[in-house]
């Protein structure tokens, strides 16, 4: 849809889809909505066009509410994000002292370019990854693992630290902890409606059956519809979220070589971080890595991370990197 061409227009581009894809979000809400109204008023019973006209006209009183209640959980969840991501993680703050190495790395990236300087944290893993968290400035935190820190080269580290920097500076770290809140937001009424309803015997409430109800075949339609808005809404919202961090990678990428003018530094950490970034965190903060820790990334709609192919195919095309593990084939005419 959006053809981008050289980096600073791929750039664009990438932000242009996470835009669209945050409206995405919002016109979902709308649909959950008017399903829950849906639901409950196909509980008192009555004719479909009778429950679907009752839901249709509380929509616009019960929007506020909703927006409240939707408020409360982003509030909770936005003060307490820190600290979970810290407990699922296990990292740990380090000093200058400690990791000179590391400290003098991020410091010269982010004198050179004006940056305020995050916090550094280590995990203490043999695997290879990376994360930034935080919410405004003074929160900011980049995280490595033992791993990265032992394996890669200094200008490698540098691409690492240049990308969850672009995190940062894209406020990506709070894009993503709102995408997380809007898709558990839809995992949670579907989770209602799944446990809430006897499959076996229908979509029928518990403790009641279609006399006790009243609603008859519109009643029933009206619920069937209801939940099939509920399990598509919270579907998208997944793949929604998935995008946008896919979406996101691209842009860190492309920022990191912004930042340190190295796309062949960024290229080979990539390769290496493909062959072990893997160990055990929360499913909900693989999107947060520079690699998705449990699964990698894929072309799959299902993936929060593109494919290091594509990424790379994207670093070589508007950046110009180079991709030194991948040798040129020979000439068939061999060497002059």
């Amino acid at each position: 849809m959006f053809r981008a061409y050289g980096l600073y227009t791929h750039i664009r581009a990438n932000r242009i889809r996470s835009v669209l894809l945050l409206l995405g979000f919002v016109a979902l809400l709308h649909a959950l909505l008017f399903s829950v109204l849906l639901m409950i008023n196909a509980l008192g019973g009555g004719d479909f066009d009778e429950i679907v006209a009752r839901a249709v006209d509380q929509f616009a009183g019960a929007w506020p509410v909703a927006m409240m209640a939707a408020g409360i959980w982003f509030l909770i969840s936005w003060l307490f994000h820190h600290q979970l991501i810290r407990l699922a993680t296990g990292a740990h703050g380090i000093s200058r002292k400690e990791e000179p190495r590391l400290y003098n790395i991020l410091e010269n990236l982010c004198i050179s370019r004006g940056i305020p300087m995050p916090a550094m944290q280590i995990i203490e893993t043999p695997a290879l990854n990376a994360y930034a968290a935080g919410l405004k400035e003074g929160e900011y935190v980049i995280a490595v693992t033992r791993g990265l820190l032992d394996t890669l080269t200094d200008d490698e580290i540098e691409a690492v630290l240049g990308h969850e920097l672009t995190h940062i500076r894209n406020r990506d770290t709070q894009l993503m902890v709102i995408a997380i809140i809007f898709a558990g937001i839809f995992a949670f009424v579907a989770d209602l409606v799944i446990r809430g309803w006897r499959f076996p015997y229908g979509i029928w409430p518990r403790g009641g059956d279609r006399r006790d109800r009243g609603g008859g075949g519109g009643a029933a339609l009206a619920m069937l519809i209801a939940i099939i808005i509920v399990l598509v809404s919270w579907g998208l919202s997944t793949l929604i979220r998935f995008a946008l961090s896919r979406s996101r990678e691209y842009l860190a990428d492309a920022g990191s070589v912004e930042l340190t003018k190295k796309p062949d530094a960024m290229i080979s950490a990539l390769r290496k971080i493909e062959r072990n970034a893997k160990f055990d965190v929360p499913s909900r903060m693989e999107a947060f890595f520079i690699e998705n820790p449990l699964s990698g990334g894929s072309a799959s709609l299902l993936s929060t991370h593109p494919s290091i192919e594509d990424r790379i195919a994207a670093l070589q095309r508007y950046a110009g990197g180079s991709d030194v593990s991948t040798p040129t084939p020979a000439s068939p005419w061999g060497s002059a």
